[in-house]
Parts: structure tokens; C-alpha cells; sequence
């Protein structure tokens, strides 16, 4: 059988009536760029934010029409409010209906009662006490192999932990903690998240093959994250880190714009170019108005295996006396050893794989120092994003 094609799913989607039956959801430019991967389809639709929950049966409808195309093996179809300049004009607003999708919303989040304000409402993830983004300002920090330590170093402190992988481009959870396969999906849409070490993990690496490439403008990239944290059963989390990708694009403003963060954690090494990037990351979670609750400086040090001899490869203490000057707690010191780099390499990381090393204490006690910053707290509503 041939594989399925983009036009085969198109012409298929021009079957589909618009919002308010009006023209069909392709010539009304509702349809996203068409992805497909091992069979798989991936798209949203563009619809008004006040009517998402009202237009929930379009994107049944357009899930449905596209698993029923020979060779498709199945479809993910998401709505996202995201619109750009030349598109169609947003359908006519009709009465809201009832609120349909009660597993996106934790008890005492009440649905606000103006529309407009919808599109600024952060909702907690049922069951998820904090949620704390790990970013920074460039790649090759060594974030991601950090924020997983992070969260098996909160586990081994007691902790329900899960992690997040948001950097939809770049996964790097699947390998880190040696998880492969596909997650199930279980009643109402919802993912099973995988599973390994006790931690439980949701990453775009789980649902597209290592060497594809995901080539999702905003609208699509956006979608996807929303849906892989609210359309997971994660069950009952203390913490949940989302190893945020590098910089500060899309997929940040949309975790603040849409997620109640309780903090973000920012990873760096200690030299000047790195701290140049790691301070753009700084500013922008706080033009957001999201805690920053810890810097950490990562390959600060060097340790020869043989002597133990440190040498201070890229300079050091620069993320310490930043984190001093901007008045951010300083986390800790994390050196670069070879043997962090292979562990990280063969998804068997440090923190559970020699847990009594120097180096896992390290990350515990990071751990400790950012569940004490947080102060234990729970759930909060961060303000909506504002620029002047």
C-alpha cells in the first residue's frame, strides 16, 4: 500500500463544513501545515479562543475523516487560537455551550465568564502541585541532562516527579532516560505518559521516529505542547520539570501565556558568551512575571579521572556572581566529567546509576535547594503577560 500523502489529506479535509457550515475548513484557511510521520498524521485547526470548547465536534470530525484514508494509521488534530494575518476572518460568535472538557480544568479553576478573557486564563494541570520550566539561553549548556537529574534528584528526595520534554525540534528525554516506543492512549484522548526510573515522561520523541524532522511552524508547535501537558494522565505530581528548548521563542511565551509556572530554573556554563545568553533567558521569564527560582552553572569544573586534578576549563563562578548580582539564589556547581556525559549517553543517568557519586549528591542537593526555594507551595495563578 502507498503511503499516505499531504494531498491525499487535504482533498479529504475539503469535505469538511467551516465553523457555522459555512465553505469547508481548507478554502477557509482553518487547516494547519499537514505533517506526517510513520504513517501518522499531525495538524490543528484555527478556530476563535471563545469557541474552542463549542468547536470540539470540527476537530472530531476532521480526526475522524483523516483516520478513515487508506494508510493512515492514526491522526492527531489539535485546535489552537493562533491565527495569521491574510487567513479568514473568524466565524460569527454564537452562544458558548457547556464546557466539555472537565479533565483540562483542577478543582477551584472556575471557566471565567467574559470570552475575551479565555485567551489570558492559566489553568493548573489536575493532580500537578508545581510546575517549574528549565530553560536557558543557548544550547550545548547541557540543560536537558540537567533538568532530568533535577527531577530524579527531587524523586530520590521523596518526591512525585514527572518531566515534560518541550523542545519539540530537539527531544532529548527518550534517549536520556532510555525510553522507546509509543504511549498508549487511553478514554477521552487521553495519553499514558512512559515510564522509566519511577519517573513519569511525555516528549514529542515518543511519538515521531529519532531521525525525523519536525518541521511545525508556531500555531503547530504550540498546540502540540499544550496537548502533551494537559492530555496526559499524569496522575498525581509534586513537581513537574518541562525541559524547555533553547532560547526564548514559541514555546516559552507559550508556557507562560497558558501554564501557571510556579518558577523556571536557568542552566549555564560559566563563560562570558553563555552568560551574555543565559541573561536574555533572565530577563524574559521576568517580563513574564514567572519566578525565577534558581541558576545553575553546569561543566563549571573539570576533574581528570586519572589525578583528579581541576582545571577550570570555560572559566568559572560566572553563573554564581550573576545569580548574585541579579539577586537569583545560586543552585550549584555541576562539574564536567566524562562520567556524566556517558551515562547521560547510554540513558542511565547519574542519579540513579551511582546515586552515593559526588556528583548525584550534587543534583540532589540542587534539588533540595529548589524544592526549599519553592517553599513547598502548590499550584498558583501567575498574572497574565504583559509588555509595555
Amino acid at each position: 500500500m502507498a503511503d499516505v500523502t499531504k494531498d491525499q489529506v487535504i482533498q479529504a479535509l475539503t469535505k469538511i463544513r467551516g465553523p457555522d457550515l459555512q465553505g469547508d475548513i481548507v478554502s477557509l484557511g482553518v487547516v494547519s501545515d499537514v505533517f506526517i510521520s510513520d504513517g501518522k498524521v499531525y495538524f490543528s485547526l484555527t478556530v476563535p479562543a471563545d469557541r474552542a470548547t463549542e468547536l470540539e465536534p470540527l476537530r472530531i470530525a476532521a480526526e475522524k475523516t483523516v483516520k478513515s484514508i487508506p494508510g493512515v494509521k492514526g491522526a492527531l488534530v489539535t485546535l489552537t487560537a493562533d491565527r495569521k494575518a491574510g487567513t479568514a476572518p473568524a466565524p460569527r460568535p454564537q452562544p458558548q455551550a457547556p464546557a466539555s472538557h472537565s479533565h483540562n480544568h483542577s478543582p477551584g479553576h472556575a471557566h471565567p465568564h467574559p470570552p475575551q478573557a479565555q485567551g489570558r486564563e492559566k489553568i493548573g494541570v489536575p493532580g500537578i502541585g508545581a510546575i517549574i520550566a528549565v530553560a536557558s539561553g543557548k544550547g550545548g549548556v547541557g540543560k536537558s541532562t540537567t533538568a532530568v537529574n533535577l527531577a530524579l534528584g527531587l524523586q530520590a528526595n521523596g518526591l512525585r516527579v514527572g518531566i515534560l520534554d518541550a523542545d519539540i525540534y530537539g527531544p532529548s528525554v527518550p534517549r536520556l532516560l532510555k525510553i522507546s516506543g509509543r504511549p498508549q492512549q487511553i478514554e477521552n484522548r487521553i495519553i499514558k505518559p512512559m515510564e522509566n526510573y519511577g519517573l513519569k515522561a511525555m516528549s514529542m520523541g515518543f511519538l515521531v521516529d529519532e531521525e525525523t524532522a519536525m518541521i511545525w511552524r508556531g500555531p503547530m508547535v504550540q498546540s502540540a505542547l499544550i496537548q502533551m501537558l494537559r492530555e496526559v494522565a499524569w496522575g498525581d505530581l509534586d513537581v513537574l520539570i518541562v525541559d524547555m528548548p533553547p532560547g526564548t521563542g514559541d514555546v516559552q511565551l507559550t508556557m507562560a501565556q497558558q501554564v501557571p509556572l510556579a518558577g523556571a530554573v536557568i542552566v549555564s556554563t560559566p563563560q562570558d558568551l553563555a552568560l551574555i545568553d543565559a541573561r536574555k533567558g533572565i530577563a524574559m521569564f521576568r517580563k513574564v512575571e514567572v519566578p525565577l527560582l534558581g541558576i545553575i552553572e553546569n561543566m563549571s569544573y573539570f576533574l581528570a579521572p586519572d589525578t583528579g586534578t581541576r582545571y577550570d576549563i570555560f572559566g568559572h563562578g560566572g553563573a554564581r556572581d550573576e545569580a548574585a548580582r541579579i539577586g537569583v539564589p545560586f543552585l550549584g556547581e555541576v562539574p564536567l566529567t566524562i562520567d556524566i556525559r556517558e551515562r547521560s549517553d547510554a540513558g542511565t543517568p547519574v542519579v540513579v546509576s551511582d546515586p552515593e557519586s559526588p556528583t548525584a549528591l550534587i543534583y540532589r542537593d540542587m534539588a533540595a535547594k529548589l524544592w526549599a526555594e519553592l517553599g513547598g507551595r502548590v499550584k498558583r495563578e501567575a498574572p497574565a503577560i504583559v509588555f509595555d
